[in-house]
């Protein structure tokens, strides 16, 4: 939060022009798929005639009348979301047979649901043009003259009970009712069904890599309104990881995704840890598709044997970008990169961008940044990744002008799953800085250490966990010399409540200090603290809090601290409304002092995507500077925190 990149005055956060970048391409994609006709927008049709009828041979439309008074509520539901029927009633289908084939499918598709909610004894009917599904000829004919009606009636019988229940085998030595199986208790067959799973999935969670359900039967028995359910499992021999084998890999090198993988072999067999493997190796970005596979029989040795399928991606990309807002005027962003240079999934990323065009006329006062990272995963350790990087910025925000060059490198730990630790060394030259205390050249060496700890269940858009950070990054100014460190800590908590996490709470606090030196102005301005904008206070101008002089200038602080609080209330699978409010105070003693805190408040709008949910809020200052920001609006994707 203490890197400035844009002036106070700007309301936009930059980020903005990239969703609307998304949201071009999202949209206007369609359009060069073909002769399209229909515009749509994240799916949803907004102009144009429906083109599906074109793209189906002989079609054939269809009405349905679900005639559902005598069920319940829930039921109705039930059926009503199984049924493809209803689901696709205008969509045409292909020729007459299409209809039958569908209605077919469909009586199946509701005889499973009626199971699910233990409904054995119901009948489904379906009728096409009031004659009965069986009843029709092998190749019927309908008029065209109108949509063929189609009618569902669903009879759904009694609720039946769990009867009987008869463990076999090495599931013998369970209890079914750590399973859902009580007698008397639901006979849903997805219960029934996820039962068995379960005793599997637990035995091989106890290491036993061959273990299969033998036996499922369940029989209804309509006079008494039960079922009875028998069920064998033989979990086979405990068995640990064998030999692994890659197959499908054409440039990476297959020791190097054995390696990261960490499936070594003598190691107590885990499907946890296949699954990890699975996700890790997705994660580096190479592959478009990670699958791990058992052997079906244990090796001589006694152990399993394992494959890694990978199908790789391309793995050279490039992207540019442009933005607009009448405030900042135009920005061009472009990138290109390799994802596997060496064939370790290292990957290399070269960037540019350039910001302000048309704000001022003067090409000086345009910010420029340009830079290129390295990333090499499993270095030195499988657990380890090693970070270097060149960044050169020209700054020109309200508080200071600023030339800066920037090498680093790093190398981060995995100590396990949510536990991460990092360190490395920088190296920063800041030419020319301009701010309130006058010019002055920065010669800055300095040693990064954080430790992460995340349990979040989603990166982009988390419902439950935590992720809590703290670092330090003690630093020797060489010109002036002048030692100093910068400390900083956050956590983000989640609670999601409801079903399905329809309202889930969020809320963040952060803080931080800058220790030594006499004089702040002793200290890089690009090293101060600041807050205000989409990444801390909204309603605030982009870092607009921060201590000022007797004229009015910005300084920077040595100490700040934040706090957010979110409420993310689903409105539709795809909508949400976010009211929040944040607060924040920067000062320029060593540690925060709330006496100034300024407060912001808001509501948001999300729209969930595929790749995050997409972000747009408007907040305003609730206790505003004189002159200052009287609102804000703030876009980007993801999350805010």
């Amino acid at each position: 939060m203490h890197k400035r990149t844009e002036p106070r005055k700007s309301i936009a956060y930059r980020r903005a022009g990239t969703v609307a970048a998304v949201a071009a391409v999202l949209a206007l994609g369609p359009m060069y798929a073909g002769n399209a006709f229909a515009f749509k927008l994240f799916g949803i049709k907004l102009w144009g005639e429906d083109e599906t009828a074109d793209q189906v041979s002989d079609p054939v439309r269809y009405t349905v009348d679900f005639k559902a008074d005598n069920l319940d509520k829930d039921l109705k539901e039930s059926l009503n979301d199984s049924s493809m029927l209803i689901a696709d009633e205008k969509k045409p289908v292909s020729g007459d047979l299409g209809v039958v084939v569908k209605a077919r499918d469909d009586r199946d598709r509701l005889i499973a649901s009626l199971y699910e909610k233990a409904r054995y004894g119901g009948v489904v009917t379906i009728t096409i043009n009031g004659t009965p599904l069986d009843a029709l000829p092998p190749t019927p004919t309908f008029s065209r003259a109108k949509p063929v009606a189609v009618t569902i009636s669903v009879d759904p019988g009694p609720v039946f009970k769990l009867g009987r229940i008869n463990l076999q085998g090495d599931a013998a030595r369970l209890d079914p009712a750590n399973y859902g199986l009580v007698r008397g208790g639901d006979a849903g067959s997805l219960t029934i069904l996820k039962a068995g799973d379960k005793m599997v999935a637990d035995f091989k969670n106890e290491g036993h890599p061959l273990a299969r359900l033998d036996k499922r039967d369940v029989i209804a028995d309509h006079a008494s309104d039960t079922v009875d359910v028998s069920l064998k499992v033989e979990s086979g021999p405990i068995a640990p990881f064998g030999n692994v084998g890659v197959t499908g890999q054409k440039s990476v090198d297959p020791d190097f995704i054995k390696r990261y993988a960490r499936i070594n072999e003598g190691k107590p067999y885990s499907p946890d840890e296949l699954k990890k493997a699975s996700d890790r190796l997705r994660k580096l970005g190479v592959f478009s598709s990670v699958t791990i596979r058992e052997a079906d029989k244990l090796a001589p040795d006694g152990s399993i044997p394992t494959t890694i399928e990978v199908s790789e991606g391309k793995q050279r990309f490039f992207g540019v970008g442009a933005q607009y807002s009448t405030i900042d005027g135009f920005g061009l962003q472009g990138y290109w990169g390799h994802r596997n240079l060496t064939g370790r999934a290292d990957s290399l990323r070269i960037e540019g961008s350039i910001s302000r065009i048309g704000e001022t006329t003067d090409v000086g006062q345009f910010d420029y940044t340009a830079g290129i990272t390295y990333v090499r995963p499993a270095t030195f350790y499988p657990s380890a990744t090693f970070t270097a990087g060149l960044k050169m910025q020209s700054l020109h925000p309200d508080a200071y002008d600023a030339n800066t060059a920037t090498a680093s490198s790093s190398l981060a730990y995995e100590i396990n799953d949510q536990d991460t630790v990092s360190a490395g060394g920088e190296i920063s030259y800041e030419q020319d800085t301009t701010d309130a205390f006058g010019k002055h050249n920065y010669l800055t060496v300095a040693i990064p250490l954080e430790y992460v700890r995340d349990t979040r269940d989603n990166k982009l858009d988390p419902t439950e966990g935590y992720r809590a950070s703290i670092g330090a990054k003690p630093s020797y100014e060489a010109m002036g010399g002048t030692i100093f460190s910068s400390l900083e800590g956050s956590i983000t908590g989640y609670k999601g409540i409801g079903a399905n996490n329809n309202v889930v709470f969020a809320g963040k606090l952060a803080a931080g200090s800058l220790l030594g030196a006499n004089n702040i102005e002793d200290i890089p301005a690009t090293r101060r603290f600041y807050a205000g904008g989409g990444g801390s206070v909204r309603g605030y101008g982009y870092q607009e809090i921060s201590p000022y002089n007797s004229n009015g200038d910005e300084t920077g602080g040595r100490s700040y601290v934040t706090a957010s609080f979110e409420a993310r209330v689903k409105i539709t699978d795809t909508i949400g409304i976010v009211p929040f409010v944040d607060m924040g105070s920067v000062t320029d003693t060593t540690f925060p002092d709330l006496s100034d805190l300024r407060i912001g408040a808001g509501v948001g709008l999300r729209y969930a995507t595929p790749f995050g949910p997409i972000r747009l809020d408007v907040a305003v200052p609730l206790k505003k500077y004189d002159d200052g920001t009287s609102y804000g609006i703030y876009a980007g994707i993801g999350q805010a925190f």
